[in-house]
């Protein structure tokens, strides 16, 4: 079953905890994002440079994630001006889920 609607995944969500996470996530760039912020935070560049992604997805991911309480986004105020992500307490608990699917990709993948 496709879900098309805000309505149908927040009815599948509900019941099922795996659900609410993959909702969350969203994309597998989300994943992407956490994994290289759970090493250290990160500026905008440095997250385009890595992941590969336009600047239109990477943007919007970010500030779901943002929305989310995954990242936190700080404006360093000082010259050189520049913004740099972090991940937050909540993103940081993702690190166990990045942890399994790395093994996992390493050995059966």
């Amino acid at each position: 079953m496709a879900l098309r609607t805000a309505t149908q995944r927040r009815e599948l969500c509900r019941d099922c905890p795996i659900a609410r996470v993959a909702d969350a996530l969203g994309d597998p760039c989300s994943l992407l994002i956490i994994r290289d912020l759970i090493d250290e935070p990160r500026r905008f560049s440095e997250l385009e440079e890595s992941l590969g992604m336009s600047t239109r997805t990477l943007t919007l991911t970010l500030r779901r994630l943002q929305k989310q309480g995954i990242v936190s986004r700080h404006e360093r105020k000082t010259l050189p001006l520049y913004v740099q992500y972090r991940i937050t307490r909540k993103g940081a608990a993702f690190g166990a889920v990045v942890d399994a699917m790395r093994s996992y990709g390493k050995k059966y993948l």
